[in-house]
C-alpha cells in the first residue's frame, strides 16, 4: 500500500501538488479563524446553585439553606462531589459533575432537584443555577468611573446595571456579568411608628398595602358600540409623589396615604461590597465568558462594543477598559510559543544546510514543517480542538521530528541519485526516486508508530491531568502523523523536481561538516571498542547517580507562569464594618501604587449580589496590572506584601490569576496546599486549625499561610423569651 502511495505520487505529480496545495490554502485560512485560548477546557462539568439568605448568620445559613439543598442534590446522577460555602447572607453549594457530562443535561437533573426544595427553605429564599461558565471564565474588568465625580455612584451604578450590562450581554459567548460597586437605586420608605399609631395603622396592615400598591392587573373587555375594548387597570408606581400618595388604610373613614405615615427617598441599597480603580472609588464590570469560546475573540468583541458605548455615555462618565484581560496573557504566551517555533524552524535549517550542503535538499526537507502545521490546523478544525499553550507546546516539541521522515527520504534519494550516475547503465530518475523511497519506507513508518506510541499513555491520564496533558499529545502525534504522509507524498515529488539535476548529485564527497564527523566517530569507536567492561561500568554508574538524584528533584503540576498581573487577597480582622474594611482597601491600594513597577489595580471588597464568590466584607480581591519594565519580578511582590503588611492588621496572599483559579479548580480554596479538618464541633475544628497552623508555620518554603474561613465573627444575640 505504501509502495503504491509513493508509486501514485510519482506518476501524478501534478494532481497530487494541486491537492498539497488546496490543503495548504485551506488550513491557513481555518488557522487564523481558530479559537484561541490560554488551557484545554480544564473546568470539570459543575452547576453552582445560589441562594441569597437575606442577612441570615452564616451558622443559620447553612442549617436553615445549604444543608437542606446538599440533602435534595445528593444522589444525583453522576454527581463526583459537592462543595458549599455558607456566608452572611449567601449560599453558594457547587455540584460537580464527572468528565463527559453534558452541562446541560446536569443542569437540568439539578433543575428537577431543586424543585423538592419547595416548603423547605424559610420564606422569601429561591436558590438559583449559576450561568454555565468556565473556571478559567474570568477574561476582562471593566471600569465605569467619573474622573472629576461629576456623576454619582448611584447613577454610575444605574448605568452599568441597566444600559451597559445589557448590551454587553448580547455578545455571543458572553455567560455573565457581575456588577460590583456604586449604590444600587431603591424607593425607601421609612415607615413613622408615632404617625402608625395616630393613624391605626398596624404594621402588618401597611406591609400588605405596599406590597399591592405598584401592580398591573388584567380588567378582561367590554363592548361599546359594537367595538371591543381591552380594559387595563394601570398601577405601577413611577416616581415618588406616587408613591406617596397611595392609599395603605383608612381613619374614621378618612384615607390613610403613604406620606402620612412615612418619608419617601431614593436612596441606596445596603450592600456587601464594594469596588475601586487605582484607590478610587468605581463600579466594576466582572465579565465572564462561556466554556468553549474563543478568549482572544471575544475580547476583540467586547472592545469593539465598548467603543461604541463610549461615544454615548453621559458627560464625565468614563469606562476604563485597559484593567485585567486575560487575553493579554494568552497573546504573549501564543507569541512565546510562536517565537519558539520561529526559532526551531531556523536552528533545524541552520542544521540541516550545515549538514547536507545543499540548498536544494535543505529546502525540500523544510517543506515538511509548514505543511504538517497546516495539516494538522485541518484536523483540530474537524476536531474541534482549540489553539492553546498546550497544544502549541505540543506542535513545538514535534518541530525537531517533522523533518526526520523527509530527512531519511531526502537524503537516500540523494545517495540513490549520486549512485545511479556513476552507474554504466543508468536508471530513470523516477525509477530511482520510487526505489530510494521505497527502500526507507518501512523505516520511516516504524520510527513514526515508535514515537506516537511514547505519547500514547498520556491519553490513559483521567481528571484535570488528562484534560491538560492530551491536548498536548494530541497535537503531537496529529503533526507527526501529518509528517509522515508529506513524506511518502510531496517529499518524492519535490525531491524528482529539483534533485536530477543538482551539481551536488555529480559529486562524490560528502560536506566538511559530515567529514569531520565520521572523522570523530572513528577515533571514539577506536577508544571504546577495545574497552567494553570500561565504557559498561561507566554507563552504569551515571545511570545510578541519575536516578539517585531523582528524588531530589522538584514537583510541580504545573510550571510558574509569568502572567503579567498578580491577584492579590488581602483578609482584614474578621468582624469589620463595610465602611473600615474599605477604607482599610484604599489604604491598601495606594500602598501597591507606590511601588514603581506597579501600573493599575483593581479592588473588589466582600461580595456584589448573587456573585459565586461568599466571601465576607473583610476580604479584598485586588488585580494588579504590572509595567512591561522594572526590577524582577520576584522583588516587586516581596515588596508589594512588605508595604501591605505596614498598612495594617492584615493577611496576605500572593498569586496570578490564573494560577489562583487552578489552585481553586484543584483544592475548593486559593492555595496550592490545602489542609481540611472536619468535625460536628467547631470549636474543637478550630483548635485543631490552631495546632496546625503552628506546625506549618516554620517550614522553610511555606508562606501565605492561613486558616479558613472558622473565625469567629461578632455578633449581637437576642434569645427571644
Amino acid at each position: 500500500m505504501l509502495n503504491y502511495l509513493i508509486e501514485f505520487s510519482l506518476k501524478k505529480r501534478l494532481l497530487v501538488g494541486l491537492i498539497t496545495l488546496a490543503l495548504s490554502v485551506y488550513g491557513a485560512w481555518l488557522l487564523k479563524d481558530l479559537p484561541v485560548d490560554v488551557f484545554p477546557n480544564l473546568n470539570r462539568p459543575t452547576v453552582t446553585v445560589l441562594t441569597e439568605a437575606h442577612g441570615l448568620a452564616p451558622e443559620e445559613v447553612e442549617t436553615l439553606v445549604t444543608l437542606q439543598v446538599e440533602t435534595i442534590l445528593n444522589g444525583t446522577p453522576d454527581v463526583l462531589r459537592l462543595r458549599s460555602s455558607s456566608g452572611i447572607g449567601i449560599s453558594i453549594v457547587y455540584v460537580e459533575f464527572d468528565w463527559g457530562t453534558d452541562i446541560f443535561r446536569n443542569r437540568q437533573l439539578v433543575a428537577e432537584r431543586l424543585q423538592l426544595l419547595e416548603g423547605r427553605l424559610p420564606p422569601g429564599m429561591q436558590p438559583i443555577m449559576g450561568p454555565v461558565s468556565s473556571i478559567m471564565g474570568e477574561i476582562q474588568f471593566v471600569g465605569v468611573t467619573s474622573p472629576e465625580e461629576k456623576v454619582t455612584p448611584m447613577d454610575l451604578r444605574t448605568l452599568a446595571d441597566w444600559t451597559l450590562r445589557p448590551r454587553l450581554m448580547t455578545i455571543p459567548g458572553i455567560s455573565q456579568i457581575v456588577v460590583m460597586g456604586g449604590e444600587v437605586k431603591q424607593y425607601q420608605i421609612h415607615v413613622s411608628s408615632e404617625k402608625l399609631q395616630r393613624k391605626a395603622v398596624s404594621l402588618e396592615d401597611l406591609k400588605h398595602a405596599l406590597s399591592e400598591i405598584s401592580e398591573n392587573t388584567t380588567g378582561g373587555f367590554i363592548d361599546i358600540s359594537d367595538r371591543e375594548f381591552l380594559i387595563r387597570p394601570i398601577g405601577r408606581v413611577s416616581s415618588l409623589e406616587e408613591i406617596e400618595n397611595s392609599l395603605v388604610g383608612m381613619h374614621f373613614g378618612q384615607p390613610v396615604l403613604v406620606k402620612d405615615i412615612a418619608q419617601v427617598k431614593v436612596g441606596p441599597k445596603i450592600k456587601r461590597g464594594e469596588g475601586s480603580i487605582n484607590a478610587k472609588h468605581s463600579v466594576i464590570m466582572t465579565i465572564q465568558k462561556q466554556p468553549n469560546a474563543s478568549t482572544i475573540d471575544l475580547t476583540r468583541a467586547i472592545d469593539k462594543e465598548l467603543q461604541q458605548i463610549q461615544t454615548s455615555l453621559p458627560e464625565g462618565v468614563k469606562l476604563e477598559t485597559d484593567l485585567f484581560k486575560q487575553s493579554h496573557f494568552i497573546e504573549a504566551s501564543i507569541g512565546n510559543v510562536e517565537q519558539a517555533l520561529r526559532d526551531g524552524i531556523i536552528m533545524v535549517m541552520i542544521i540541516l544546510f550545515l549538514f547536507l550542503m545543499n540548498f536544494r535538499t535543505t529546502a525540500i526537507t523544510l517543506v515538511a514543517i509548514p505543511l504538517s502545521l497546516l495539516i494538522t490546523a485541518i484536523v483540530f478544525h474537524l476536531l474541534n480542538i482549540i489553539i492553546n499553550t498546550m497544544t502549541l507546546g505540543g506542535l513545538a516539541i514535534a518541530i525537531g521530528e517533522l523533518v526526520d521522515d523527509a530527512i531519511v527520504d531526502v537524503e537516500n534519494v540523494f545517495r540513490r541519485l549520486r549512485e545511479n550516475r556513476l552507474n554504466g547503465s543508468p536508471k530513470g530518475n523516477l525509477r530511482v526516486i520510487y526505489e530510494a523511497s521505497s527502500e526507507v519506507r518501512n523505516s520511516i513508518v516504524l520510527s513514526t508508530i515508535i514515537v506516537v506510541l511514547v505519547f500514547i499513555p498520556l491519553f490513559a491520564l483521567g481528571g484535570i491531568e488528562g484534560r491538560l496533558f492530551v491536548p498536548l499529545g494530541v497535537a503531537y502525534i496529529i503533526s507527526i502523523l501529518a509528517s509522515l504522509a508529506v513524506s511518502l507524498t510531496i517529499t518524492p515529488i519535490l525531491c524528482s523536481y529539483l534533485l536530477p539535476n543538482s551539481k551536488a548529485v555529480h559529486e562524490e564527497k560528502d560536506g566538511r561538516l559530515v567529514q569531520l564527523l565520521k572523522q570523530f566517530a572513528l577515533k571514539v569507536l577506536h577508544l571504546t571498542l577495545p574497552r567494553p567492561k570500561l565504557v559498561l561500568t561507566g554507563a552504569t554508574l551515571l545511570l545510578i547517580g541519575s536516578l539517585l538524584l531523582l528524588p531530589l528533584m522538584g514537583r510541580n503540576f504545573l510550571p510558574d507562569f509569568n502572567e503579567g498581573t498578580a491577584t492579590i487577597g488581602v483578609a482584614g480582622a474578621p468582624g469589620i464594618s463595610l465602611a473600615a474594611s474599605d477604607a482599610l482597601g484604599m489604604k491598601i491600594e495606594q500602598a501597591i501604587l507606590s511601588v514603581p513597577e506597579v501600573k493599575s489595580t483593581v479592588r473588589r471588597t466582600g461580595r456584589a449580589e448573587m456573585d459565586e464568590h461568599a466571601e465576607g466584607v473583610h476580604w479584598h480581591e485586588i488585580d494588579v496590572d504590572f509595567k512591561p519594565d522594572g526590577r524582577e519580578r520576584p522583588i516587586v511582590l516581596q515588596e508589594i506584601r512588605e508595604r501591605i503588611e505596614k498598612a495594617g492588621d492584615v493577611y496576605v496572599n500572593l498569586g496570578q490569576p490564573i494560577s489562583h483559579r487552578l489552585d481553586h479548580l484543584l483544592s475548593g480554596v486559593r492555595a496550592q496546599i490545602a489542609v481540611k479538618v472536619f468535625g460536628p464541633d467547631l470549636g474543637e475544628l478550630r483548635r485543631i486549625g490552631g495546632e496546625i497552623y503552628d506546625a506549618l508555620e516554620g517550614i522553610d518554603g511555606v508562606v501565605d499561610l492561613q486558616t479558613e474561613p472558622l473565625v469567629l465573627i461578632p455578633q449581637l444575640k437576642i434569645a427571644i423569651d
